[in-house]
């Protein structure tokens, strides 16, 4: 499997002759240029993770790419007027040629902002059985034994020693971090998650836009 991270929650994944693309959101950049796409994977209807004046062209440029969104955010690309799925926790998708890759939809809700602030959807999408998986916003751990996994970094919703806890929980193999492009110096995570982590997770730093083996 291949990862390439665009910044931010933008990560593509290539595994199987299939390129899935997740989170193309405002905080992301270079996305655009990427082509041969399968699938387009919205975990929610914030900002930064789906850039609206972007999305159509990247779609455009993507004939075959489906584009996969939460309950939330499909009123936003049906007023842009893209084809897309509604993908809800509990659904299991194909996508790809041939026989396809599954994925998992898990999740349901984003990660408490502040009480005032009402909660929205958020779903997670765990790839190829646990071969990867981006949960989006929110702290939701799978049943599934995880391989590789995006794991947010810093967000007004998120505490440092709430990410550690949930790559605990997890216990991934190799742990990409992603969701950064809001702090100033992501390094002084990066050094958490390593020395906190659980015994047998590499955490590994992605070159932004270059494919890198996991």
């Amino acid at each position: 499997m291949r990862l390439s991270h665009f910044g931010h929650s933008c990560v593509l994944v290539e595994m199987s002759g299939t390129r899935l693309l997740f989170d193309p959101g405002t905080f992301s950049t270079g996305f655009e240029d990427v082509r041969d796409l399968d699938a387009i994977l919205i975990t929610h209807q914030h900002p930064d993770h789906i850039d609206t004046a972007k999305l159509p062209s990247l779609l455009a440029a993507n004939p075959e790419a489906r584009l996969v969104v939460d309950p939330g955010t499909a009123p936003t690309v049906a007023e842009l007027g893209c084809d897309h799925r509604v993908a809800s926790v509990g659904d299991v998708l194909s996508l790809g040629a041939g026989e396809g890759v599954r994925l998992d939809v898990v999740g349901g809700e984003h990660a408490t902002i502040h009480p005032d602030i009402p909660i929205v959807d958020n779903i997670g999408y765990i790839v190829a059985g646990g071969a990867f998986y981006h949960p989006g916003d929110a702290f939701a751990v799978p049943e599934t034994a995880v391989d590789v996994l995006g794991l947010p970094t810093g967000a007004p919703w998120l505490k440092a020693s709430e990410a550690v806890d949930f790559l605990r929980a997890v216990a991934p193999r190799v742990a990409v971090p992603i969701h950064e492009a809001v702090l100033a110096w992501p390094q002084m995570h990066y050094r958490l998650f390593s020395n906190l982590g659980p015994d047998g997770t590499q955490v590994r730093i992605l070159e932004q836009r270059e494919a890198t083996q996991v």
